[in-house]
């Protein structure tokens, strides 16, 4: 196996006299997406940016290619960025903002027009290729966000909450994008707070706290690893939109696994009757309409990643909401 298209090795960051990121090794592969997961101020934005180039490491080493990005603009021609923030021209259209993005990517103007073709096609917003930007919805944005990323044919493409604050459509529309991209052999660096989404597209995860990874693998042997050794369910439950009982299920531990409050999620481990735990929160007035009962997933390694670090994990672990950052 030839080296690993990324690789960060023990890597410090230090932004206004603060330690933002201490002994970081991560590696990833070409043609490989990993998630990146972590509550907010772990530290998940600043990586993503020193693998773009954005920032330099203060001690240790980040390669792309064989070449440091921060330092070299060969590096940086190679990686497609796609922020959390929409970085375009509200008042030109779709195509005319590809157009400015490849000339700002460096490429050359007789090559551009195919390259613009090329992401239309890729983003599948070719539809609305002549409509001006500030006349999209916001998941067509971020699509075209997604697409001036690609103007340059990278290899590596990096998003920061690639989904946040978008309705369910449009959420599967730029998983179909990022799809498309992993078939096309691109490698991807997700960060996000939503679990579903890391285990809808991603293959390896790494969890951060306090700027440190603290966990990182292949999703589906790390999970493995947790049933093997802590014997533990994921109760759901579903509760009617205007019902009550948000603080006793929060007391009972369980968190919100939707914007909406309509899922709640707690663990039930070995030992806790969860038949007399649902029937403790009916007597209390919890309206509860569906329960689910399943192996751990994504957000019980969070959890359980995250615990030994002492980290606000109850807040920390429900998925995204609008507005988060990390």
């Amino acid at each position: 196996m030839g080296d690993p298209l990324v690789r960060i090795e023990g890597v410090d960051l230090e932004l206004r006299g603060r330690l933002v990121l201490e002994r970081v090794d991560l590696d990833l592969d070409v043609g490989e997406t990993l998630a990146l997961l972590g509550p907010n101020g772990a530290g998940k934005s600043s990586l993503m940016r020193l693998v773009a180039g954005r920032l330099g490491p203060s001690r240790g080493s980040v390669r792309v290619a064989g070449a440091a990005p921060f330092r070299e603009g060969r590096a940086r021609r190679g990686i497609g960025w796609v922020p959390q923030e929409i970085a375009l021209y509200p008042r030109l259209t779709v195509s005319e903002n590809l157009g400015i993005f490849g000339q700002l990517a460096g490429v050359p103007r007789r090559e551009r027009r195919g390259a613009v073709d090329a992401a239309l096609a890729m983003a599948d917003i070719a539809d609305v290729a002549h409509h001006p930007v500030g006349i999209l919805s916001g998941g067509y944005r971020r699509r075209v966000n997604i697409a001036a990323s690609l103007m340059n044919r990278p290899r590596l493409v990096l998003l920061d909450e690639p989904t946040s604050g978008v309705d369910l459509a449009a959420r599967a529309a730029i998983h179909a994008v990022l799809d498309r991209l992993k078939a096309a052999g691109t490698a991807i660096l997700i960060a996000t707070h939503d679990f579903a989404e890391a285990e809808r597209l991603a293959s390896r995860v790494a969890f951060l706290a306090q700027g440190r990874i603290v966990r990182a693998g292949q999703l589906a042997d790390l999970l493995a690893q947790l049933r093997a050794g802590a014997p533990e369910r994921e109760l759901s439950l579903t509760v009617p939109a205007d019902g009550p009982g948000e603080a006793v299920l929060r007391r009972a531990g369980f968190t919100p696994a939707e914007s909406d409050g309509l899922v709640w999620r707690t663990v039930e481990r070995s030992g806790l009757d969860g038949a007399a735990l649902l029937g403790a929160l009916r007597a209390q007035g919890v309206p509860v309409a569906e329960v689910r009962v399943r192996a751990p997933r994504l957000e019980a390694l969070y959890l359980d990643a995250l615990r030994p670090r002492g980290v606000a994990v109850r807040d920390a672990a429900a998925p995204r909401l609008a507005g988060a950052g990390g």
